[in-house]
């Protein structure tokens, strides 16, 4: 088992201390990055009255894009299943000839 990592990530001006896995410390730092980056985008458009709001609305921003790459995925999923099965037929079709 590998040894924990002790890190600190900060968002919205809080600082969180965290006990990670090393392999995860790069994409941690990334997302804090991108949420931060999130909020002020969010703060200069928005009229916003707290941090709270603000973090609500990256909080759905990032749940909404996971659940259109599922969709997407699912979506690319079945189109391929459908040309396989039409490729099969027709591969079917020239094999009992």
């Amino acid at each position: 088992m590998s040894e924990k990592l002790n890190i600190k990530i900060s968002i919205a001006d809080r600082v969180y201390p965290l006990s990670i896995e090393s392999s995860q410390e790069e994409a941690l730092r990334s997302a804090s990055k991108k949420i931060d980056t999130m909020i002020k985008q969010f703060e200069q458009n928005y009229a916003v009255r707290d941090k709270q709001d603000v973090l609500a609305m990256c909080a759905l921003q990032f749940a909404s894009q996971t659940e259109q790459k599922t969709i997407d995925t699912v979506q690319d999923q079945e189109n391929s299943l459908k040309r396989l099965h039409n490729l099969d037929k027709k591969l079917s079709e020239l094999l009992s000839k």
